[in-house]
């Protein structure tokens, strides 16, 4: 009779357990006021010009114990762009670069995660710009899972970085002068839901 009760009881807490050791994917708000598309691009080869879109919005889906298991996706309003000049982005927006009347938006959709160490990967995903989609592979580190320390929420922080050929997607205005090799970073931050 005690090793029934025994057995049951060890069955019983393995049957509790099991989902806390099974953990999965779940959904994640992008806090936009903590995350970040920036890029650089050479100028004339004098200098490397900053830039960033301020308007951009996002899934998230992160699966701590299995970063392979996670997904992103993001959607770009083109006409963001801000280089801290206005004259300068007046021109980005037109068609010799971004062509925002035509094309909006760009967007990246992941379609792969590998794992590297226990806080870097790689981050696959397919990038849309100027109605052209290229693959592109950004290394990922995760920079912090846990606890936000002033309102108590579960939080994932993520940087993002790697480059692109913006003549990939047809955008060939003043290269080689104005850099084909972009820099693009990314810093993001989501809120468990």
């Amino acid at each position: 009779m005690i090793l029934k009760k025994l057995i049951g009881s060890t069955l019983l807490a393995v049957a509790m357990t099991a989902p806390l050791a099974q953990a999965e994917a779940v959904n994640y708000d992008i806090d936009m006021s903590h995350t970040f598309v920036l890029f650089d691009v050479n100028h004339l080869g004098f200098s490397n010009m900053p830039g960033r879109f301020a308007d951009l919005e996002g899934k998230l889906t992160f699966d701590a114990d299995d970063i392979e298991n996670s997904n992103v996706s993001i959607v770009i309003k083109t006409d963001s762009i801000d280089t801290f000049h206005a004259k300068r982005d007046e021109h980005l927006r037109s068609p010799d670069f971004f062509n925002t009347l035509e094309f909006p938006e760009m967007t990246f959709e992941s379609t792969g995660i590998t794992q590297v160490n226990g806080e870097t990967a790689k981050l696959k995903g397919d990038l849309t710009l100027l109605g052209v989609t290229q693959a592109v592979e950004l290394d990922l580190t995760v920079n912090n899972v846990g606890e936000h320390p002033f309102n108590g929420k579960q939080v994932a922080g993520f940087t993002a970085i790697g480059n692109i050929k913006r003549s990939d997607f047809g955008m060939k205005y003043g290269a080689p002068m104005i850099g084909d090799d972009i820099a693009l970073r990314l810093e993001l931050e989501g809120v468990r839901n």
